[in-house]
């Protein structure tokens, strides 16, 4: 019980802080039922009077500081959806993506020296002030010598001490929260919150392990080997561990700072089709992807090319799953809704009692009003809460395996209309998954296809022996089985008895608690 106790108290204090802070001030919602409306109410009572000077937006980010790491990942995401929070919002919310105040410099020098079995001063010629700290880490300058004595600029990253203790506390509240819903709310359970939850626990555990996120890095970069205008850091692996990783130093601007790209005479049209394209060529193409592609982890080199950074979370797509994205992205192109609907039906995301062409004509509300308009022609808030009303209307569960996916495509076309509010998502992603749609599912890959399978014959061609005699010795078990019965092994036998003795006790303790009930309830009677 303990369990479930402390990570309802911390929910609780979530919304507290919350109150205090005045984000409740942000609701404006006259459609609500009384009930959250009176709930509403009173949390606005316990505001901080200080608050009410301060801008609503504001009050969001310093609430999401005091809350801790967890909570700042939402305000990041929401940082990159001015379309959705208000202009406003997202800028104060952006200050959340690198701008945290730092944890203590002696205390990283510590952490360092630890993982890497060394004193500082022997791995690093200097080792700088912390030039940006975020959620999870922070950042630090410093120069290498190489065996040459070549001396390099690099960055080092190093996690914040505590921070996994932390993240798995919020992790129970958040699980709390999310068996509730499926217990109670029925409404909920086809979006499978507790299965949302595991691939956010899941992010968390990689993302807090530099060395695989070393790994990302150096994958990535041999998938971008010959990508024109897009590239990541090289990583040092003699300086890299668990809770520290050590990779080249960027001389680039961040996307964040849009004026100053646009001082600099960058192509911000440019650099908003290369964010959509990139991040599509990665995902169609590899099946890998940067999962969390936020301002604060793309930089622009002086030549425009794009640099991105802080790959703890990423995301896999198997081909299966690609093919599946790619022809409904190219069905939402070219308005063909009849071929989305029918591939949503394959993939197993619609229900198959559905109706296809009235799933047909649901896709189609809500991809011609996107058709011919730019971004700022289109608010996405709304266009999100249609894709909602849509996937409840046709009994659609939520799949674990595109949750990343989604998140990083939304993020995405959010940072792409911060450098372009006139963006057009279909006619920007086009090149590439019509690229992509006619090298995979044109003669070409239907003749790669073919291949494949007759690879994966001749690899069952050559198990059949195995299979052959794993099935042999499989028949003989079931026929000893139905002349002698089913047999248990000794251990088997002493666990089942076990168990049968404490459900026994357990029984019996039952009867006499029953008991004694009724036993109370007829002297209360009687008396």
């Amino acid at each position: 019980m303990a369990f479930a106790v402390m990570p309802f108290f911390r929910l609780v204090r979530a919304g507290f802080v919350m109150a205090r802070e005045g984000v409740f001030g942000l609701a404006h919602l006259p459609d609500l039922p009384a009930g959250p409306r009176v709930a509403i109410a009173v949390a606005r009572l316990i505001e901080r009077r200080s608050v009410k000077s301060k801008s609503a937006e504001l009050r969001l980010s310093d609430a999401l500081n005091r809350l801790g790491p967890s909570y700042v990942k939402l305000g990041q995401f929401l940082a990159t959806r001015e379309d959705v929070v208000g202009k406003e919002a997202a800028r104060d919310l952006s200050a959340l993506q690198d701008q945290l105040a730092p944890f203590d410099h002696d205390e990283a020098r510590k952490v360092i020296s630890e993982q890497l079995g060394q004193p500082i001063e022997d791995l690093f010629v200097d080792f700088g002030e912390a030039v940006a700290a975020a959620s999870i880490a922070q950042v630090h300058p410093a120069t290498v010598r190489d065996k040459g004595g070549t001396e390099r600029k690099v960055a080092v990253k190093v996690l914040r001490p505590g921070v996994r203790r932390r993240f798995k506390r919020d992790l129970e509240s958040y699980y709390l929260v999310a068996r509730l819903a499926e217990r109670f709310h029925e409404p909920s359970r086809r979006l499978r919150p507790v299965a949302v939850v595991d691939t956010l626990a899941q992010s968390v555990a990689m993302e807090m392990d530099f060395r695989l996120e070393a790994a990302g890095l150096s994958e990535m970069a041999e998938n971008t080997a010959d990508d024109p205008g897009f590239r990541v850091p090289e990583v040092d692996w003699v300086r890299t561990s668990k809770s520290v990783l050590t990779m080249e130093w960027i001389d680039g601007r961040k996307m964040s700072d849009v004026e100053g790209l646009a001082e600099d005479g960058q192509d911000l049209v440019a650099l908003g089709d290369a964010v959509i394209q990139s991040f599509l060529r990665h995902t169609l193409r590899d099946g890998f992807f940067h999962a969390d592609m936020h301002q604060g982890n793309l930089f622009v080199e002086a030549d425009g090319t794009l640099v991105a950074v802080d790959f703890g979370i990423v995301g896999r797509l198997n081909k299966r799953e690609r093919r599946f994205l790619a022809e409904i992205l190219f069905g939402f192109i070219t308005r063909n809704y009849k071929r989305v609907a029918e591939v949503h039906f394959e993939a197993g995301y619609v229900p198959a009692n559905q109706d296809v062409d009235m799933f047909a004509q649901a896709i189609r509300a809500i991809g011609e009003p996107i058709h011919g308009h730019d971004a700022s022609e289109i608010s996405m808030a709304r266009l999100l809460t249609q894709l909602f009303e849509v996937t409840e209307l046709f009994e659609m569960r939520t799949q674990t395996q595109l949750i990343m996916l989604q998140k990083t495509m939304v993020v995405v076309e959010g940072v792409a209309r911060s450098l372009n509010p006139r963006l057009d998502m279909w006619k920007t992603a086009e090149p590439v998954v019509g690229s992509w749609i006619a090298e995979h599912l044109g003669p070409v890959g239907k003749m790669r296809d073919v291949g494949d399978v007759i690879s994966s014959l001749a690899r069952i061609a050559n198990d059949m022996p195995l299979f052959a005699d794993r099935i042999g010795r499989m028949s003989e078990e079931i026929e000893k089985m139905t002349t002698q019965g089913l047999r248990f092994s000794d251990e088997t036998a002493e666990a089942i008895g076990k168990a049968e003795a404490r459900h026994t006790r357990s029984g019996r303790a039952a009867l006499w608690v029953i008991a004694a009930a009724l036993s109370a309830m007829a002297v209360n009677f009687w008396i």
